[in-house]
């Protein structure tokens, strides 16, 4: 499997499809000012978005992010900190190149409000800032079955000190302990995220620590592995996780470490020394409050990633409700054609009909073994949705491994370089 870095928008139109480039200038003519794009969030998605919108329109545009946090914590291979093998200050990004090499601004704060009338927005640090147009990249938000102190049960589902807490809580742990994993629903933020973190888990307690008693349990809401079933289905076989599928959480005891759920219509209760509980997800929040969404995601349109319901914003990555996965190369891909279309939009030429996305990733089974697995999304006109085709995965295998790292540390580039 091959990854596509993508240097220009001349690349980025060819990888999406285009047979003769049109001539199209990444400059916005005849604009009386500079319009200002301001793209909230500065993930995978965020990130890409704005440094490509400046990277295509350059001085014709003013682009600022804005992002709570000064360092990006990397979800991709976060994983990897609970074996000990990656550290989370090897998966931290910083905005410096952003700012420095493309011109692009930063605001660490948060966005209180947003007024579209005005197009406006409302920031905790007591700032105010208009735009022209609105970018929405802030990720996932969780739907906690009820008020337990994540600290003692975390999720670690989003990188950082979440991470850090879940690996304390696994190094602690002694020969016969039970570490209990939940798995929401679908669609959730990375697809083979859960069953690759089993899998790592149970490697490490099995082969590093050399525990023979552990036990790992997974309790899925899903009806199967819902990705790479056969290369996961055998790892967990491997090192004898206990997996059970169908099962719906409906309490959380921090104190007692004790997950309630149901299973073929019985309540039942599960203690553990360890207890991931990763709760089912929705958009985040701020797609609430700006009044995009519908039900638990934001419906765009795939052409561009505006919002159906508000014109001038733009959703792209987790929160968005095309049915492509929640995962940060496939955010990456969403947010170059979103940055190609707005640039269009500015320029009053007419979107790109066909875009296609790519969604790849490798997943750790073991301290030296991944799998893979990848498809492209294609934009379809008769049900103007993005359809998946040529999908394909691997089996966990030790080369796999080695090229997992180059495939993070180019999308990591790509992103963040």
């Amino acid at each position: 499997m091959k990854t596509i870095h993508l240097n220009s928008r001349r690349d980025f139109m060819k990888f999406v499809g285009v047979s003769s480039l049109f001539a199209i200038t990444p400059t916005v003519a005849n604009s009386a000012t500079i319009p200002h794009i301001v793209v909230v969030g500065g993930g995978f998605a965020g990130a890409t978005c704005a440094k490509y919108l400046k990277m295509w329109g350059g001085a014709s545009i003013d682009v600022t992010i804005i992002e709570a946090n000064s360092t990006y914590v990397s979800p991709i291979l976060s994983n990897l900190v609970l074996n000990g093998q990656k550290r989370t200050s090897d998966l931290s990004f910083t905005y410096g190149t952003l700012s420095s090499k493309y011109g692009i601004n930063m605001i660490h704060s948060t966005v209180n409000s947003v007024d579209k009338i005005t197009q406006t927005l409302s920031l905790a640090n007591g700032n105010r800032v208009k735009y022209d147009k609105l970018v929405l990249a802030s990720g996932i938000d969780f739907i906690k079955i009820n008020d337990y102190d994540i600290t003692k049960v975390p999720h670690a589902w989003k990188a950082g000190e979440q991470t850090n807490i879940l690996k304390a809580q696994i190094d602690a742990m002694v020969d016969g302990d039970t570490f209990t994993m939940t798995i929401p629903s679908a669609p959730y933020r990375c697809p083979p995220g859960p069953y690759e973190r089993a899998c790592v888990v149970a490697d490490y307690l099995k082969n590093k620590k050399g525990y023979k008693n552990c036990k790992v349990v997974v309790l899925d809401a899903n009806t199967n592995i819902i990705v790479e079933a056969d290369a996961f289905g055998a790892k967990f076989a491997e090192y004898g996780v206990e997996y059970r599928p169908s099962t719906t959480v409906t309490a959380v005891d921090d104190t007692a470490k004790t997950v309630t759920f149901t299973e073929d219509g019985t309540s039942k209760s599960l203690s553990s020394t360890v207890l991931n509980v990763i709760p089912n997800q929705k958009a985040a929040s701020i797609v609430f409050t700006t009044g995009v969404n519908s039900g638990n995601w934001a419906p765009i349109n795939p052409l561009s990633y505006e919002s159906v319901l508000t014109s001038g914003i733009y959703i792209i990555g987790d929160s968005q409700a095309t049915g492509q996965p929640k995962a940060g190369h496939i955010a990456n891909s969403e947010a170059k054609v979103c940055a190609d279309a707005i640039l269009r939009t500015l320029s009053g030429v007419a979107l790109y009909p066909s875009p296609k996305t790519n969604s790849a990733c490798y997943s750790p089974t073991s301290a030296t073994e991944a799998s893979w697995l990848t498809g492209v999304y294609k934009y379809d006109a008769t049900t103007q949705t993005m359809v998946a085709s040529n999908l394909a995965a691997g089996h966990s295998e030790v080369a796999n491994y080695k090229k997992m790292f180059l495939w993070s540390g180019n999308l990591f580039a790509d992103t963040f370089a």
